[in-house]
């Protein structure tokens, strides 16, 4: 059996489509959901969103156990969470950090990811089409 993608959101994600369009689009969370299946073809996909940070931590745990790699959007907790961090230091696969804004382009306050210390590769400023990139990334760099 082929293990899974795991695609991990963090807070605020879920009012995708209509929050700060000018700056996440007017894509929703389900249109990409639907993304991440299409991308990964046969490889299947465990896609969650949550606003709560330990919700978020036991699917990494999970991940560390079942799954071929991560794509995460942490969103807020990307700048904060050291717990979150921990965690996914225990993952030995592949693990792309996503954003989709330019992180960089924002808010000093956002151009400091603990994530990307750790990840294998960052995704940030692609919009919503990022996902189908990490998803389809995560599947080449978890078959080498």
């Amino acid at each position: 059996m082929v293990k899974p993608i795991y695609v991990i959101n963090g807070p605020n994600l879920n009012r995708l489509g209509k929050r700060e369009p000018e700056i996440y689009g007017t894509t929703t969370l389900a249109e990409i959901e639907a993304v991440c299946r299409d991308a990964a073809g046969d490889t299947p996909v465990r896609f969650h969103q949550s606003n709560s940070e330990g919700q978020i931590i036991d699917w990494i745990h999970e991940a560390i156990d079942e799954g071929a790699g991560i794509v995460i959007n942490p969103a807020g907790f990307s700048f904060t969470s050291i717990a979150i961090l921990d965690a996914l230091k225990m993952f030995s696969g592949p693990i792309v950090e996503l954003h989709i804004s330019n992180i960089h382009r924002r808010e000093e306050i956002y151009h400091r990811s603990l994530v990307s210390k750790i990840a294998t590769a960052v995704i940030a400023g692609l919009g919503p089409r990022g996902y189908a990139t990490a998803v389809k990334s995560l599947r080449e760099l978890a078959d080498e």
